[in-house]
């Protein structure tokens, strides 16, 4: 009787033994996740009916450089003490053509991840209200309306370490990158990107 006992668990034991054989797989890491890219069409505008004034002559949108738009203009906040750091007020981050139908933006935070938040504007419309910058490529893809798209990061705080920091890239519609850069800037400021679509 013992000895039919002590074979029964001799069985129970090498059966449990061969039964925890996938401990002994090597361990699989999963992948990362890759951060989805929102496509965002340019608002429309909506304008009353009115009569049209007197024809007056206009430069060609596609022929003027982006960089002439920003001479003498008052589109930046000026800087708030010029004995300030120089973070402190807008970026223009340049302008450049392409004839690309569509562009993709993406953006991370440049240096130590700290918390930096921004605001995204598209020709002056509000598209992501707020977008906390980490160490993962976030972005929106764009239809590119003919002739100037103007893209804005404000931004909204600067984390625990001043400046608001952010690496970024501009694509065009066939993946190539059109320019690839960092912004700094300070709470309330912009940095400001031009793409015009030939």
């Amino acid at each position: 009787m013992k000895r039919i006992l002590f074979l029964i668990i001799l069985i129970v034991v090498s059966l449990q033994g061969h039964a925890q054989d996938e401990l002994n797989n090597k361990f699989k890491s999963i992948p990362a996740k890759e951060s989805p890219v929102k496509e965002v069409i340019p608002p429309k505008e909506i304008s009353p009916k009115v009569n049209p004034p007197a024809v007056v002559e206009k430069p060609d949108p596609l022929k003027i450089d982006p960089k002439e738009l920003f001479k003498d203009t008052n589109l930046y906040k000026p800087d708030s003490n010029t004995n300030e750091t120089a973070y402190r007020r807008n970026q223009y981050l340049g302008g450049f053509r392409t004839k690309s139908f569509t562009s993709t933006i993406r953006y991370r935070d440049a240096a130590f991840v700290d918390g930096d938040k921004i605001k995204v504007y598209l020709n002056d419309k509000v598209i992501e209200p707020e977008v906390g910058l980490d160490g993962e490529f976030k972005g929106f893809k764009i239809t590119l309306a003919e002739g100037m798209n103007k893209i804005d990061f404000e931004a909204l705080n600067e984390g625990f370490a001043s400046p608001n920091t952010a690496q970024f890239e501009v694509y065009d519609d066939k993946g190539a990158v059109i320019y690839s850069s960092q912004w700094n800037v300070g709470t309330g400021y912009k940095a400001t990107i031009l793409l015009l679509k030939e």
